[in-house]
């Protein structure tokens, strides 16, 4: 795997990119593999052009969605606690977007003295160098060595922390939920494998709770993310020369209450046939079939703990929100 550019912005920060000649898995890989299975799905990365994210800001401030409020909220109140217990002076955080939420992790470790660098992974360039660019600016002494990668495949080139440092690895925003269980733990046990025996890992988790409330913030009234459901079919379209009908889909959400997870679909109105041109593929969906999107698995105590357990981790500390609905699980290698 080679590294397609590496560049200091400044002394304060460095930004590596990895991305590109084959090293991570692409669209055109996901639609062949998943749109031509018995049940069709497609995973939920490709959510995210630059419509997708637009849509999932908006998403982000709904009164139904919780996650997003109810996290900020854990940090706004906890991240003290959090620097103080763990010590840590610096901070990996996987999908880190725009760090509006880190930053209040940022600042506590910033206001304990402990704070040294911040490595940020996230698959845009130009989000990493700008969170980093504002980052520094915040605070003083501060350093950024930003990764441009996928953080399923690229999680070998995070640097060495700092002097042996204590560091926090965070994977907030209830992602980890969109791992099938077997997944899941593989994946958990990969991140295990960045942590010395003083670090800890900070994993955001959705919670189990009431059917009708997780299910309202994946269905929203006003109809944004069923746009940012369909919005999937439109980047196959751009990317692949395909001829999907998003209109002629209909979003779909709903709470599987064995397995415990939310399921996001589409589903055709009427029978079709699609073409991915630049795949050479074609497709038909009958009436009523649907092609999945997304799974967002919700979490009780005793699951993330098995969870952490089958990855060599402890659970330290599960911190939520005021009214139970999502939590910060801080945990450490087993003892």
């Amino acid at each position: 795997m080679s590294i397609i550019k590496t560049r200091a912005t400044t002394d304060r920060v460095v930004v590596e990119s990895f991305l590109g000649g084959g090293d991570h898995r692409t669209l055109a890989d996901d639609v062949l593999d998943g749109l031509t299975r018995p049940f069709k799905e497609l995973p939920p990365k490709h959510f995210y052009d630059s419509v997708g994210a637009e849509l999932f800001d908006r998403i982000c401030e709904l009164p139904e969605y919780y996650p997003t409020r109810c996290e900020r909220e854990i940090l706004a109140t906890r991240s003290g606690e959090i620097a103080s217990l763990t010590g840590a002076g610096e901070l990996v955080e996987l999908g880190s977007g725009t760090a509006a939420k880190t930053a209040l992790l940022l600042a506590a470790m910033h206001d304990a003295g402990t704070l040294e660098r911040y490595v940020p992974i996230d698959v845009t360039e130009s989000m990493v160098r700008a969170s980093a660019t504002r980052l520094v600016e915040e605070f003083d002494g501060l350093r950024v060595h930003g990764i441009v990668g996928d953080f399923e495949r690229h999680l070998d080139r995070v640097p060495p922390s700092v002097d042996r440092v204590p560091r926090i690895v965070a994977f907030l925003g209830g992602t980890i939920g969109n791992f099938t269980p077997g997944s899941r733990r593989r994946f958990l046990r990969t991140l295990a494998r960045l942590l010395g025996p003083d670090d800890f890992l900070l994993i955001g988790t959705d919670l189990v709770k009431d059917p009708k409330i997780i299910e309202a913030a994946y269905d929203d009234s006003a109809g944004v993310t069923a746009a940012f459901n369909r919005n999937v079919l439109n980047v196959v379209n751009r990317e692949l020369d395909a001829d999907f009908v998003p209109e002629s889909f209909d979003h779909v959400a709903f709470f599987d209450r064995d397995r415990e997870w939310i399921e996001m679909r589409l589903r055709a109105q009427r029978p079709q046939r699609v073409t991915v041109g630049r795949l050479g593929l074609r497709l038909t969906f009958a009436a009523g079939e649907e092609l999945r999107t997304e799974i967002s698995a919700k979490f009780t105590r005793e699951r993330i703990e098995g969870d952490l357990a089958a990855a060599g981790l402890e659970l330290v500390d599960q911190l939520t929100d005021q009214d139970g609905l999502f939590a910060l699980n801080l945990a450490r290698p087993g003892t």
